[in-house]
């Protein structure tokens, strides 16, 4: 394409890969991202780098390895030092902006987007801190089973209410850069809050499936005893140890999360409708990505925060002009999507980046210039629910789990794609495990590690306790602001209000005669 193309970044929030039927899943509904897929490099093997909403995005929006800039948890302040991929656009003449949910911690709420059009869903401040040396039991941000036993269909939820706003601002942005008058390239980024859990759908996507036949996990529910011990970590987190999940909470939970799964789907084909209809689908490369997954009941397992393949594995598809449709095998991860977007943006043309970056750009792999079997994925967990850092390695057919403190497990997911068999310690593999743990340990070292986040841990803890007790809390959350002096059709800036109605029609009409007053 001659003229630098537009990016349109479409985000859901915790839908596995799984449980779309592009990725293979035989029930849920959801032909909209299929038709996209359809069109697009479809990369089967992407995961996220950190198994939890706000560290993942921090991470992918850097191109850089969470623990490198501090994202250890959904409390961690994301730095503004730190460039993003947003800066590195508006620097190359882009207007950025960024319309639903990114999870910032701290002051800093727009990290380097020209604008955001809607506030967030979650808290900006240090309330959700964990606290290692409590515990999992310690659940700061009050999860537990109940999102899983008191699942169903509902009338209205605080998440449509979010998610049918980020929907209609994007869909109107859409229509306003398709009406300017100048030729400036966009990156807008829409990232909805859907299928987070609680799992609860209204009743037209509940409707859209057969109850009885919503299918269960693959995996049944593992003992207790029998699980691994950051498995056990989570089980208490989670107050599983608490609640009774009966095989009807089940098939309740995940009924109503293919109900989201497919509600957001109808959002994703209502925006691509729009980008077609304004004429700008020729000109816009489409990305659509997924902060990180869902265990849905998998190994009795659910939310995310482990490496476990419906956890930790993400949907992502690329379908750029000019660029041929086809799957991938490569591991690749979101800190790759940075590099590519530039790559993307640049039309070739190479750049310097500000800091350094973890990740690698997909364009070969999206032009078949690369196969990708070299790649490398890292994935790193310190948030709630555990005790200790990890972080999981995925390189060829093995996965490589390292946490601090605790034994290392090791998958080989071409024989054993259910994880279900630790061959840590297998004489065969100890080659292939030494080989990962080095890779493991390049850059993190876990004691040093474990020290940063306790200390992380005890000032933000502390700050947090003296804003609950003063009542005076850090109000970061951002407020979105429209200068409605600039909207519909007013006298300044020199244009008559025939030539202001004609630009504001899609699809535009020059006047026929000059401007006069009406």
């Amino acid at each position: 394409m001659s003229k630098r193309p537009n990016i349109l970044f479409l985000m859901a929030d915790q839908l596995a890969a799984q449980a779309l039927p592009c990725y293979g899943h035989p029930l849920v509904k959801a032909p909209h991202l299929s038709r996209l897929a359809e069109r697009s490099v479809v990369f089967e093997s992407a995961y996220c780098n950190f198994p939890i909403c706000a560290p993942s995005r921090a991470s992918m929006l850097t191109g850089r390895l969470p623990h490198s800039i501090g994202a250890y948890d959904n409390a961690a302040e994301f730095p503004a030092e730190i460039p993003t991929v947003a800066h590195y656009l508006t620097a190359q003449g882009y207007r950025t902006i960024l319309c639903g949910k990114m999870h910032f911690i701290g002051p800093d709420q727009l990290h380097g987007f020209e604008e955001r059009l809607t506030t967030d869903i979650y808290p900006s401040d240090f309330a959700w801190t964990p606290d290692f040396l409590r515990g999992p039991s310690y659940r700061p941000t009050g999860v537990s089973m109940r999102p899983v036993v008191e699942a169903g269909a509902c009338v209205r939820s605080l998440q449509i209410d979010y998610d049918d706003e980020v929907e209609y601002h994007g869909i109107q942005k859409l229509y306003d850069l398709a009406r300017s008058p100048d030729d400036q390239p966009f990156f807008l980024t829409i990232s909805f809050t859907h299928p987070h859990p609680p799992f609860v759908t209204g009743r037209e996507h509940w409707d859209r499936y057969r109850h009885e036949e919503i299918d269960m996990p693959q995996v049944a529910p593992i003992p207790y005893e029998a699980l691994d011990p950051h498995s056990q970590w989570l089980h208490v987190a989670h107050a599983q140890n608490i609640y009774e999940v009966t095989e009807a909470h089940v098939r309740n939970a995940r009924h109503a999360y293919y109900g989201m799964v497919s509600y957001i789907d109808d959002k994703v084909g209502r925006i691509l409708q729009v980008l077609e209809d304004c004429g700008l689908a020729e000109d816009t490369i489409v990305v659509f990505a997924v902060d990180h997954g869902e265990m849905l009941g998998e190994r009795g397992m659910w939310f995310k925060q482990t490496f476990f393949e419906w956890s930790s594995r993400v949907p992502l598809m690329i379908a750029a002009p000019g660029i041929a449709p086809r799957r991938s095998g490569a591991h690749v991860s979101l800190v790759d999507l940075l590099p590519t977007f530039l790559d993307l943006a640049g039309n070739g043309a190479p750049f310097d980046p500000a800091a350094p970056l973890h990740g690698r750009s997909l364009v070969p792999l999206l032009t078949g210039a690369e196969a990708g079997e070299d790649r490398v994925v890292i994935s790193e967990y310190s948030s709630e629910g555990v005790c200790a850092a990890s972080r999981m390695v995925r390189r060829g057919r093995y996965k490589y789990v390292l946490t601090r403190g605790l034994a290392p497990m090791l998958f080989d997911l071409a024989a054993d794609p259910l994880e279900l068999h630790d061959l840590a310690g297998a004489a065969h593999l100890a080659s292939v495990e030494a080989e990962l743990l080095s890779l493991a340990l390049k850059d993190w070292d876990p004691e040093r590690v474990h020290a940063e986040i306790l200390a992380s841990q005890k000032r933000r803890r502390f700050l947090a306790q003296v804003a609950e007790r003063s009542g005076r809390y850090p109000n970061w959350a951002f407020q979105p602001h429209v200068d409605a002096s600039k909207r519909f059709i007013r006298g300044a800036g020199g244009a008559g209000p025939t030539a202001v109605k004609g630009r504001a029609r899609l699809p535009f009409v020059e006047p026929a005669r000059p401007d006069r007053a009406e």
